[in-house]
């Protein structure tokens, strides 16, 4: 069964004349933005040099800095009065990413996200509690707007709050939740704390579990604490947010939407295209998406194009998780985080010292994020109330930075590892992701 039979089923020839059909349309709405607009014209490009998705290799690539150096409005491809939405990153040391849409947009989204439910067997007759933060964080509301053009009745509960979150479950009749990973380990406990077992006290059977990279073994966890199947999702609020690509009831890949995005799998290096079945980075172009389209955008996410087809019958590609970043930023609780976040906060904060240490690891089933911090020669006297205090300054503005709330050290100065000289800024503890 399939939540849109025709489009999810097309055959190649038939799927890649769609995509060069909408990507012209796309190359046509960019061109009405300032940065697409005066990019393509110096190069002498427009929808007419497509005349088949390989052609999309004569476009440049489109990065987070392009859209960080056109905020807020330069890559607009409608007048603004037809915006109704923006989502928006919690901002680095310069400007923020900021996706705008208008009405089309987000019915298209809500669309797409009610299809990736529907594949991981969610249907209108469940009870969908979203865990997950709403507001400019693109998690909630992408949910939302799916789990309701689907026809599920939904409880949007947001983050945290486990003992709430569970009598919400138990009052309700929740099945379906979706929430991060790492929550989930927290959760379990409580349910155990208040000698409650998800697997006989709640009608749970689905989970959707994405936002944060997560491996295999801690997916298969998930399900044997709960006794539900748990379905990877896969987005990013460049190219609307969650909905983008799911894994079926089949469990061996995420279906990318193709009639609503073109992919390509390039070496991060050369910038050229790698095999298929070859890891490499994605790049991603919306193919319906109106007011502010995106054309080969370098996501910096790592993963490889899965051979063969999948036994449910969709002909849209399959993706493998994802293995890493070819950039520097990495995710925690959810969250995007950029060592360039933490170091303007702490570089702001006068008893700082020079250096810094982020860990990422796993403590009793969650990733944390722990900063060890020099401090100061002056300030490491001893003085344990006060330094109790820097900590917390300390991880209060971290925390209102990224929105993650760190776990903070406070070291002596020259204390951190160099590497050749250089401070070695990321330490990487939680298990590898699986290829």
């Amino acid at each position: 069964m399939y939540w849109e039979n025709e489009l999810e089923t097309l055959d190649r020839k038939n799927l890649e004349h769609l995509q060069v059909s909408r990507l012209k349309k796309t190359i046509q709405s960019a061109t009405n933005s300032a940065y697409y607009g005066n990019l393509y014209r110096l190069m002498g490009l427009s929808a007419d040099s497509i005349k088949s998705v390989s052609d999309i290799r004569k476009l440049p690539f489109t990065t987070k800095q392009n859209l960080r150096d056109n905020f807020p409005y330069g890559f607009l491809g409608l007048p603004q009065k037809e915006l109704i939405r923006l989502h928006s990153s919690s901002g680095t040391t310069g400007n923020p990413t900021v996706i705008f849409h208008n009405r089309h947009d987000i019915d298209s989204w809500a669309n797409l996200m009610a299809r990736s439910l529907f594949c991981a067997g969610v249907r209108d007759t469940d009870v969908f509690q979203n865990i997950c933060g709403y507001g400019l964080f693109t998690g909630g509301l992408g949910f939302q707007y799916g789990i309701e053009r689907l026809g599920c009745l939904s409880i949007p509960a947001g983050a945290g709050n486990s003992p709430r979150q569970i009598k919400l479950m138990q009052d309700y009749g929740t099945t379906v939740i979706h929430a991060i990973p790492s929550y989930l380990n927290r959760l379990f406990e409580v349910f155990q704390e208040e000698g409650l077992d998800p697997r006989k006290d709640t009608k749970l059977h689905t989970f959707v579990i994405g936002a944060e990279p997560h491996t295999e073994e801690q997916r298969q966890r998930i399900e044997e604490m709960f006794g539900v199947k748990a379905y990877n999702s896969f987005g990013l609020s460049e190219m609307n947010g969650p909905g983008v690509a799911f894994e079926c009831t089949y469990q061996n890949g995420l279906h990318i939407w193709e009639d609503a995005y073109i992919i390509e799998i390039i070496n991060p290096d050369t910038l050229e295209p790698v095999a298929d079945g070859e890891v490499g980075e994605l790049v991603m172009t919306t193919l319906d998406r109106e007011a502010m389209p995106l054309i080969r955008y370098r996501t910096r996410d790592l993963t490889r194009i899965l051979p063969g087809d999948c036994p449910c019958g969709r002909t849209h590609v399959r993706l493998d998780r994802i293995t890493g970043r070819s950039d520097d930023m990495f995710i925690v609780k959810g969250c995007n985080v950029f060592p360039m976040q933490i170091e303007g906060v702490l570089m702001k904060i006068a008893e700082v010292g020079a250096d810094y240490l982020i860990t990422l690891d796993t403590i009793n089933g969650s990733d944390e994020m722990i900063i060890e911090v020099e401090v100061k020669k002056d300030w490491f006297n001893g003085d344990i109330t006060r330094l109790d205090k820097l900590s917390r300054l300390i991880s209060g503005q971290i925390r209102d930075e990224v929105l993650v709330k760190p776990i903070v050290k406070l070291v002596e100065p020259g204390s951190l590892p160099k590497s050749e000289g250089k401070a070695v800024r990321v330490k990487e503890l939680r298990k590898a992701l699986n290829s």
